[in-house]
């Protein structure tokens, strides 16, 4: 059996003078991928991270704060939970 691997190399890091020279490109690279580095004289000075990548950080961020979500999360995990199905929430027992 023959798999064909096609591999794509994506630019994801940036200087600072290619961000001031195109920074609609570069912000449009960064929605696609969800984030981007920018350099200065090779060295990492920020990111230029997308909204959608945003707003799931800081949903991660609000789970991990959660102590009860973290429990459930690792009872899951170690296969202590059950799952039922969504039916069961239903007001109607007919």
């Amino acid at each position: 059996m023959l798999f064909e691997v096609s591999i794509f190399i994506v630019k994801n890091t940036y200087s600072i003078s290619d961000l001031s020279r195109n920074p609609a490109s570069i912000m449009r690279r960064a929605e696609q991928q969800g984030a981007v580095t920018v350099c200065r004289n090779g060295h990492i000075v920020g990111f230029i991270v997308s909204r959608d990548r945003m707003e799931a950080m800081l949903e991660t961020l609000e789970i991990m704060a959660d102590p009860g979500a973290m429990k459930a999360i690792r009872e899951y995990e170690a296969g202590k939970t059950r799952f039922k199905e969504v039916s069961c929430l239903d007001d109607d027992k007919s």
